[in-house]
């Protein structure tokens, strides 16, 4: 049941907050995920747009001034499953609640899915902070013949509601006046209570937060709820205010549960489904839908059992197409070797050789190594094309609300290496460039999926670049030897997928994703997002491309690099079998890593048969390219990348070694 009672201390919050009134404050998007929150974060924010990762966390959030009042600032936080938090998105989404200067929360909800939105609500309603619920994609509700009682739901659980079509701008124009009403309506709190038992045992710990610290950024009632249900990040917050006072409340917790038949967090998030429920049945008003939606038919044939699978293939087909080679291939053939081989580099070069008069610094603006012709050349002649149209393919995917269905349709290959279906974009996009596909395991939910995911990018996924090498090398010999690489480089992928999936502590997220209905995409939307995740690469990510070529530089001056290559030769030629200038050949590799294949293709006939599927079978699961090892020490932090070179390196030529033997038997 809902009903009304006075909490004091809230109030005393909302007075302080009125006297702070000249700071603006943060207006923060809360929402499940898909539920048009970007698009309504676009709406109220316009074009500057501020995406970075949240503080603590690898997750992206947006950020940007808001169009409706000086000052203030709204942040779109990642989409929540359900608090208390579990993934790393909702971490993220709750670190900004205890941590940011909330004026107020904006609750984005699927007018469709009234049930699953107000299952938030309820936690939300706890917070103390000024909130309005904002039923989004309202026209494609009423087109279903769902309609809502925005007056009765608003009483019902304390708080404006309105109606949204967020991609048209409609009830976005309320949204100031509803705020409005939200500061003003707070005074008695209105508020879900909780079955007796769990009820007391929330109001003590209320009570106990309230008398140690008075002044929260939540109200105590809200931290109570989530830290009964497990919340880690409001555990760490609590610890870290309260010092080893918090064990009295952990205390607390252990002996409600030891006294309950079942878990708090599974009796508060039961109890708030059952309210929600009651909710929805008394607010819901049903309608005649119209004629079935194009939208409709569309979504559920994208899933189909006979015609789904076709269907994500032409899907992942067209994605490889538009990113691996039209901006793998043909765009970055217009910058790196028209724009910038042929114009930028060589007058660069010409007046940095004519104006600079000590050799090392020219070698080290325009060398063989240097920073323009190598680091910049790199990072937007090489990489900028690819992530640009990856960027712009995964927004429409994402608004189109295809992204969820490909997810479910890949989701049970990919669960048998510890992954699940959000795996299956990062894969394939790293036939197109490895360096972007990492990038792309920001979609994954927890970081052991991301260091998975990262692994066998690194490892066994070779990018279009040298994927065109090395099957060129290959059919000039026959398809027996392209069938022998391919099956090696899968049984790599498999093994090293289960093996990771053992080994690295944690366990498998099972997919657990809301189906939108499946829409045109909002031009605008894409672009914006694009635009703004385009900044953030430029932004952070350029610097490690400088950074990796310096480092090149200085061990080509000390003598590294020939030092290297001259102590792989007896691992080369022993082991491998190949003849001592591949060892040049994988080092070149590090650098990127078509230029590896491209040298054991220089060598040419030098070559057996033998010795060239030897060779393209280790060059493919050598190292990556520096590129993608700096974005991995970017994404995973040093020690991460460390260790996965050390994996990588011994188990390409362990397995380059082992088929060098039994192959001798055959050929």
């Amino acid at each position: 049941m809902t009903h009304c009672t006075n909490d004091t201390a809230t109030l005393d919050r909302q007075a302080a907050s009125a006297a702070d009134g000249a700071t603006p404050g943060v207006f923060a998007l809360v929402g499940n995920p898909n539920v048009g929150k970007s698009v309504v974060f676009h709406r109220l924010t316009g074009t500057y747009v501020n995406v970075s990762n949240y503080p603590g966390t690898t997750v992206d959030v947006s950020r940007a001034s808001a169009r409706f009042e000086r000052g203030a600032e709204v942040l779109d936080t990642p989409g929540v499953l359900a608090l208390p938090a579990r993934s790393d998105d909702e971490h993220a989404t709750m670190r900004a609640l205890l941590h940011e200067n909330l004026r107020a929360l904006v609750q984005v909800g699927d007018a469709k899915n009234l049930r699953r939105t107000l299952a938030l609500s309820l936690v939300f309603a706890d917070l103390g902070l000024p909130w309005v619920l904002a039923l989004n994609m309202a026209d494609e509700a009423r087109a279903r013949g769902v309609g809502v009682d925005l007056q009765g739901l608003s009483k019902a659980i304390g708080a404006p509601v309105i109606e949204t079509v967020a991609t048209s701008g409609e009830g976005l124009q309320r949204l100031p006046e509803a705020l409005k009403h939200a500061y003003a309506s707070q005074g008695p709190a209105h508020r879900f209570r909780y079955p007796d038992a769990v009820e007391t045992v929330v109001m003590q710990a209320a009570d106990w937060i309230t008398a140690r610290l008075p002044k929260t950024p939540l109200a105590p009632r809200g931290l109570a709820v989530l830290f009964l249900g497990r919340d880690a990040e409001v555990e760490r917050w609590l610890a870290a205010h309260l010092g080893a006072e918090a064990q009295q409340l952990i205390a607390l917790r252990e002996a409600a549960e030891s006294a309950s038949p079942e878990p708090l967090s599974t009796a508060l998030a039961q109890a708030r489904a059952a309210e929600a429920d009651r909710l929805a049945g008394a607010y819901l008003r049903k309608e005649v839908p119209k004629a079935k939606l194009l939208s409709t038919r569309l979504g559920r044939l994208a899933v189909h059992r006979i015609w789904g699978l076709p269907i994500l293939l032409l899907v992942l087909f067209a994605v490889y197409e538009f990113v691996g080679v039209f901006g793998a291939s043909f765009l970055v053939g217009l910058t790196e070797k028209n724009l910038f081989g042929e114009i930028l580099n060589p007058a660069m070069e010409g007046f940095v050789r004519a104006h600079v008069p000590w050799q090392w610094v020219a070698d080290l603006m325009v060398g063989q190594y240097g920073l323009w012709t190598m680091g910049m050349t790199y990072a937007l002649a090489l990489i900028l094309p690819i992530v640009t149209t990856f960027f712009l393919a995964f927004g429409v995917l994402e608004d189109s609300g295809y992204f969820s269905r490909l997810s479910v349709l890949a989701n049970r290959a990919f669960s048998l290496i510890g992954l699940n279906g959000r795996a299956v974009l990062p894969m394939v996009l790293g036939l197109g460039c490895v360096t972007m596909a990492t990038l792309t395991t920001r979609i994954l939910h927890t970081k052991r999926e991301r260091v998975i995911s990262t692994f066998l990018l690194a490892l066994a996924i070779p990018c279009s670049a040298q994927l065109g090498v090395v099957m060129g090398m290959l059919s000039g010999i026959s398809f027996s030897a392209t069938l022998i690489w391919l099956s090696s480089v899968v049984l790599i992928l498999l093994t090293s997928g289960w093996l990771a999936a053992k080994l690295i502590p944690g366990r498998r997220i099972p997919l657990v994703t809301e189906m939108p209905p499946m829409r045109l995409p909002v031009i605008g939307n894409v672009m914006k997002k694009t635009a703004g995740r385009l900044k953030w690469y430029l932004v952070e990510v350029i610097p490690l491309f400088l950074f990796g070529t310096l480092l090149m530089f200085v061990l080509d001056r000390v003598g590294a690099l020939p030092w290297i290559i001259e102590k792989g030769e007896p691992l080369v030629t022993g082991w491998l079998g190949l003849p001592k200038e591949a060892s040049a050949a994988f080092v070149m590799g590090f650098l990127r890593r078509d230029f590896g294949a491209t040298g054991l293709f220089a060598l040419g006939h030098q070559l057996s048969p033998l010795q060239t599927v030897v060779g393209m079978i280790t060059i493919t699961l050598f190292v990556p390219c520096i590129a993608s090892v700096m974005i991995v020490i970017k994404e995973q932090g040093g020690k991460i990348a460390a260790a996965m070179l050390g994996l990588i390196m011994p188990t390409a030529f362990l397995v380059g070694g082992i088929f060098n033997m039994i192959l001798k038997h055959f050929w």
